[in-house]
């Protein structure tokens, strides 16, 4: 089992080459490059970005759940059916903890370096890479305080080789404070991305507007439960204003150029704030690689098309499609989920696109909404399509479980439904600005331009603070469906428990047999699975520490 601790061996009596060979190390700023490359590497890994933090961790709300209906093997952790002793809880911890001892390593061996350096753009340079990975740790810790809660920080390397025995949990508002005083740092020295003269390529890194904009989703997280300081609130909005205010990002004008791009590793900041880039020109195993598009894609088929198969293991909760606003004319609707899949003509040996049921392929999830005779297919059958690999990527990489595609961690689309949604909690009423962002949002998912009113897709004004609430509420599910924030987003609003039951309930009604493949209901705990448990081994080794609630 990985734990915490797999990279404290230097507290043992044995020689650690990488220490003595750490005075070698970044002697120039090309060199202190290839070292932060290397903190950036821990986003690819499976279970940071490739696997668990971007598709399997978050799955399991009222808009997805698993394939299936049972709770074996790897259903456990998104049915929520899983001990503190889960391997998956126990590697995404280890892979966060390894990550932030990457980051303290690179901005103590780089505070040290940084003296050698020869020429002013060096040191430049050498700035930048600091706020980079001090803006890495930052994004690393919000993993681990919005997932676990009561954390250990570890502010340097030596942290990491004391003894387990010794360590002590910090409160979620100590983290969130660490994280802001290293979100802060990067955002004084970090430029735009369009206006980077320093980095020869910053493609796919970490610039001013990723910052702020994390920053704003750090703030909107720890208003939200389980510190629910709502004095975080403005400061949420002050910050996503700064960045919206500056002009340097803003919304693609086509929604699904998003899924075009990032299928195809096309670096676009205007919208693409924060992005884990996934290439591999072989299948050699050398190359980062992730699951997106095979565990959240399309159905396909064995042997159809470029692919080996599509197991498309994330399936969407009908009754989310179904009850969506304005289904007809907002264009985002069916571009995210799919109601197909992908089989081999045996005829033709080309690859063809057939509805899900069998003896009536023409058939489509809107023939469902209105006769409930065919409504079973769609119980478990539906995934999302913003990953439809054989519809987007131009260049295909064969294998059965990983995907060169992207993984969009922040979008601007995301930012401006923070700044809606916070403006709304600080005042406890919308503001015009409010309207602006999310109505910016919802004109880009109507084909519309963004900044011209149109009463046909904005929403109405005169809404009280609980009904713009529950809109913000709405158009995040609508806008970042699948992108792994709606748990989270679930749980800082309190409601993730309720959210569970009320699905179960509206898939009772959608069709008898429906509750039976939403097996989440049958095991989600109030006040227990808001957060996940802390491993179980690292545990019994950190005896200063306490479990999370009801684990």
């Amino acid at each position: 089992m990985s734990s915490v601790f797999a990279f404290a061996s230097c507290s043992l009596d044995e020689t650690n080459y990488m220490e003595i060979e750490k005075s070698k190390y970044m002697n120039t700023a090309a060199e202190a490059e290839s070292v932060l490359l290397g903190v950036y590497e821990n986003l690819t890994k499976d279970q940071m970005y490739g696997f668990h933090l971007s598709l399997y961790l978050p799955l399991g709300t009222d808009i997805a759940k698993v394939e299936g209906s049972t709770v074996n093997s790897w259903r456990a952790m998104p049915s929520n059916s899983f001990s503190p002793s889960e391997s998956y809880v126990c590697e995404t911890w280890a892979a966060l903890y390894n990550a932030i001892y990457d980051a303290n390593d690179f901005i103590e061996g780089l505070s040290v370096a940084v003296d050698k350096f020869s020429s002013v753009q060096e040191k430049n340079l050498a700035a930048i890479y600091m706020a980079e990975a001090r803006a890495l740790r930052a994004q690393f810790y919000f993993e681990l305080v919005r997932w676990w809660g009561n954390i250990v920080l570890m502010k340097t390397p030596d942290d990491s080789s004391k003894h387990p025995s010794t360590f002590e949990q910090s409160t979620p508002q100590e983290v969130y404070e660490f994280i802001e005083e290293d979100l802060k740092y990067a955002i004084s020295i970090l430029p735009y991305a369009t206006e980077d003269s320093y980095r020869s390529d910053n493609s796919f890194r970490i610039s001013k507007g990723a910052a702020l904009g994390l920053l704003a989703k750090v703030y909107a997280t720890w208003a939200g439960y389980p510190v629910r300081d709502e004095s975080k609130w403005e400061k949420a909005a002050s910050t996503a204003k700064i960045l919206i205010d500056s002009g340097k990002h803003g919304l693609l004008s086509d929604f699904e150029q998003l899924w075009k791009n990032t299928c195809n590793s096309v670096w676009d900041p205007t919208e693409s704030l924060m992005e884990v880039s996934f290439y591999a020109p072989v299948s050699s195993g050398k190359d980062p690689v992730g699951r997106i598009g095979k565990w959240n894609g399309t159905t396909a088929a064995d042997g159809t098309g470029p692919y080996v198969r599509i197991a498309a293991n994330w399936k969407v909760v009908p009754t989310f499609v179904a009850n969506w606003k304005d289904n007809e004319n907002d264009l985002r609707w069916a571009t995210s989920f799919a109601d197909y899949q992908y089989k081999l003509d045996e005829n033709s040996k080309k690859t063809v696109k057939v509805g899900l049921i069998k003896d009536k392929p023409l058939l489509t999830f809107r023939d469902a909404m209105t006769d409930a005779s065919i409504r079973k297919t769609y119980n478990n059958t539906l995934t999302p399509a913003k990953w439809d690999l054989n519809k987007y990527v131009k260049e295909h990489f064969a294998d059965a479980n990983f995907s060169t595609v992207n993984w969009y961690f922040l979008r601007y689309a995301d930012v401006l439904l923070l700044y809606a949604e916070a403006l709304n909690e600080w005042h406890k009423a919308p503001t015009a600005e409010a309207y602006a962002a999310v109505n910016m949002v919802r004109r880009r998912g109507f084909g519309k331009p963004v900044n011209v009113a149109d009463k046909n897709c904005d929403l109405a004004t005169g809404l009280s603070y609980e009904a713009f609430q529950q809109a913000v509420r709405d158009e995040r599910s609508y806008e970042l469906c699948f992108e792994g924030h709606r748990r989270q987003d679930l749980v800082r609003w309190g409601i993730y428990y309720d959210s569970i039951m009320q699905t179960s309930q509206d898939l009772a009604t959608w069709h008898e047999e429906a509750p039976s493949v939403y097996i989440i209901a049958d095991y989600t705990v109030k006040g227990k699975h808001e957060i996940l448990p802390i491993p179980q081994l690292d545990l019994d080794l950190m005896t200063k520490c306490h479990q999370n609630p009801n684990w």
